[in-house]
């Protein structure tokens, strides 16, 4: 990676305090053999010419300008008379001066359909609708000393960047520099904290409004028909995803282990959207039960369960999150093959409780239910069924710690911000998407578990979209039958083309 030859600070634009991070020291004096070109009046005179005018369109993802329109729309209606600031953030430092890649504020990213760093979008709630301006820093281009200077903004060193003209066209909203923002004492502010940067001054006035935090979460939970489409979207790339896995099994076994596999799906996700939604879960044998093993350092065996849990972001920031448990040799042996079927169990009992017009707890308590049942025949639970479902009972999440499912969207856990009733209490209504996914994760160590069952972990997760008269489930196209799921394998290990999501629907 090449470092700027003037020991520009990492901390952005407007951070050159005493302490900021550089790629390296600059010298007390001029060094004459290695002079700082920001100070060389020659080079700079040499670089303000010449340049020609590089393609600065931004590339918006299709339908998500109109979309966020009418997102607004709705945020304006609901908090009518409010002016409401968004911060989209800047990218989180990695090392020293490097960063990790920028992903924008969701809330920002719902309301301006694209992710712009250390850009604030107001929004003024006016009769009959609303008034948008998008606050954004300006690029240095050819003419501007940052233009060869500044290795965050300027173009010789990040490539040709939108501007506020190109914003402006792009999204149909009003732009400013970002230094001309200023915020009234009344203003609702949302976003990415914004300790720092152009827009700190102005943001650091008005305290983080937990209540429109919690507004703009509920109006999130009905997703329009662009946002359904965009998860339709997310998840078929996703099922890709796990063939793309399949097809390199062979190698993880052999020598590349759970890391191989997460590169290989990482890989596929950057190449069709954004990246993964989240750190990728890929977890073998042990590894199975864990729930967020992200790590993903260890060997795959073919003996072994092994735990896929992904999802593909799209460009646009909506995610899938979908996760199917394989027997990494190809077939299940008769203990995986019954913890799965258990967990298969509980899964349509959770997909048949998801219908508009029921309580969103309906398919937790179906799900768990089943779980209950099936260890209490199992004689792994030390009271009866009635009791371990009781709320002072709860036994049988001692192997099924986490929920067994949650909205998605925007955020891979979205709605988060939401109160408890709009939320846990409420209804399922047309238009929500959301997760069905519960498991069963048996740690090594756990000395309450039968020996052959011990290590072993199972999780089913699908991504639906309920809908006036049922739900849709998205991710259909990978069986979740013990058997489809051998056939599946099979087959997407061998390269062959894969069933259409229907066919693989008819075997569920």
């Amino acid at each position: 990676m090449t470092e700027p030859t003037h020991a520009h600070p990492h901390a952005h634009q407007g951070d050159h305090g005493e302490g900021a991070a550089s790629s390296m020291p600059a010298p007390a004096e001029r060094d004459p053999r290695m002079p700082r070109l920001a100070q060389s009046p020659g080079f700079n005179a040499s670089m303000r010419s010449g340049w020609g005018t590089p393609v600065r369109t931004p590339v918006i993802p299709t339908g998500a300008a109109l979309a966020a329109h009418h997102h607004r729309a709705r945020l304006a209606e609901a908090l009518p008379g409010r002016t409401i600031a968004v911060a989209a953030g800047r990218a989180p430092v990695r090392a020293n001066d490097t960063s990790f890649e920028f992903r924008a504020d969701s809330d920002f990213l719902w309301l301006l359909g694209c992710g712009i760093e250390d850009a604030v979008l107001v929004i003024d709630s006016v009769p009959g609708g609303h008034d948008a301006t998008l606050y954004l820093p300006a690029p240095f281009r050819p003419g501007d000393d940052g233009f060869h200077n500044d290795p965050l903004r300027g173009e010789l060193w990040v490539g040709p960047m939108p501007g506020l003209a190109e914003y402006a066209e792009a999204l149909d909203v009003r732009t400013r520099r970002i230094e001309e923002l200023v915020l009234g004492d009344d203003t609702l502010v949302v976003g990415a904290p914004t300790p720092v940067g152009p827009a700190a001054a102005a943001l650091a006035a008005n305290p983080r409004s937990a209540d429109l935090k919690r507004v703009l979460a509920e109006l999130r939970m009905i997703k329009d028909e662009w946002e359904l489409a965009e998860l339709a979207a997310a998840v078929a790339s996703t099922e890709q995803g796990f063939a793309a896995m399949a097809r390199e099994l062979s190698s993880a076994i052999e020598w590349g282990g759970e890391r191989w596999l997460q590169g290989t799906f990482d890989r596929h996700a950057r190449m069709v959207g954004n990246g993964p939604g989240y750190a990728s879960i890929v977890g073998s044998g042990a590894h199975a039960p864990i729930l967020h093993w992200v790590r993903a350092d260890g060997a795959i065996s073919p003996e072994e369960l092994l735990l896929l849990d992904v999802g593909v972001e799209r460009r646009s920031g909506y995610t899938a999150d979908v996760t199917r448990t394989i027997p990494a040799g190809g077939t299940f042996t008769s203990a995986q093959r019954a913890v799965h079927d258990l967990v298969e169990a509980s899964h349509r009992a959770g997909l048949a409780a998801v219908g508009p017009g029921r309580p969103w707890s309906d398919f937790h308590v179906a799900s768990m239910e089943v779980i209950a049942r099936g260890l209490h025949d199992w004689g792994m639970l030390p009271v009866s069924v009635d009791e371990a479902l009781a709320p002072d009972g709860q036994q049988h999440r001692r192997y099924l710690v986490c929920g067994v499912g949650h909205h998605l969207g925007i955020d891979v856990h979205d709605c988060a911000g939401s109160s408890y009733a709009a939320y846990q209490g409420a209804v399922m209504q047309p238009g929500m998407a959301l997760t069905v996914e519960p498991g069963l994760y048996f740690h090594a160590f756990d000395e309450t578990v039968p020996p052959e069952l011990r290590g072993l972990g199972v999780r089913i997760e699908d991504d639906l979209v309920v809908t006036e008269t049922g739900h849709d489930v998205l991710s259909s196209g990978i069986p979740i039958d013990a058997a489809g799921l051998e056939a599946w394998l099979a087959t997407a290990r061998s390269g062959e083309p894969l069933p259409a999501a229907a066919d693989a629907a008819s075997g569920r």
